[in-house]
């Protein structure tokens, strides 16, 4: 069976460490835990391996955060990888740090990424592991929360908790979201 993760973030420089890059954080934990490399194709750069019996398939998209519905719709096509088979990691500010949330489907939230995503697949049926970032920011400074950095406790605290996430991930490949959703959710 193949999977596809997807981390959501912004590409460039300027956006790395950053709480809306938090997906391409933990998309890079996991490729180094399971010994992937990335390559720069179509759409983003791009990791092929194994999990156990179970290939993989890691994309961080080169289409910034808003479009990459274009980049998860090409390698959902090109690799022929069942939209229940994809695991979007995404940053959240309706949960609070490093707290995950996984789920076979849902709304956008309000989340760009997200809603190109569905807009591409047609469906917003597909699997998401949300990574909280909190929403400890004023009326109306959004945009800068998620695109600043964490504060110093929480970039202390955040190793721990992307291991948690790669840990999430895996059991989503191995044992299925179901599974994972009672050993991660809240947790």
């Amino acid at each position: 069976m193949k999977h596809l993760i997807v981390g959501l973030g912004n590409i460039g420089d300027e956006y790395r460490g950053t709480r809306h890059n938090i997906g391409f954080t933990i998309l890079d934990a996991f490729a180094e835990a399971s010994n992937i490399a990335f390559s720069t194709e179509r759409y983003g750069d791009v990791g092929r391996g194994r999990v156990k019996n179970q290939q993989v398939v890691l994309l961080k998209p080169s289409t910034y955060m808003n479009l990459s519905g274009n980049a998860v719709r090409y390698w959902k096509e090109q690799e022929k990888i069942d939209i229940n088979n994809i695991l979007v990691l995404v940053d959240d500010i309706a949960l609070p740090f490093g707290a995950i949330r996984i789920k076979p489907s849902g709304s956008d939230a309000g989340h760009n990424g997200l809603k190109n995503i569905a807009q591409m697949l047609g469906t917003q049926a597909y699997p998401r592991l949300r990574f909280g970032v909190g929403n400890d920011f004023p009326r109306g400074c959004q945009v800068d929360y998620v695109l600043g950095h964490f504060s110093l406790d929480q970039r202390q605290q955040l190793p721990t908790r992307v291991d948690v996430a790669v840990e999430a991930i895996r059991d989503c490949v191995l044992a299925g979201i179901q599974d994972a959703m009672c050993k991660f959710n809240n947790k």
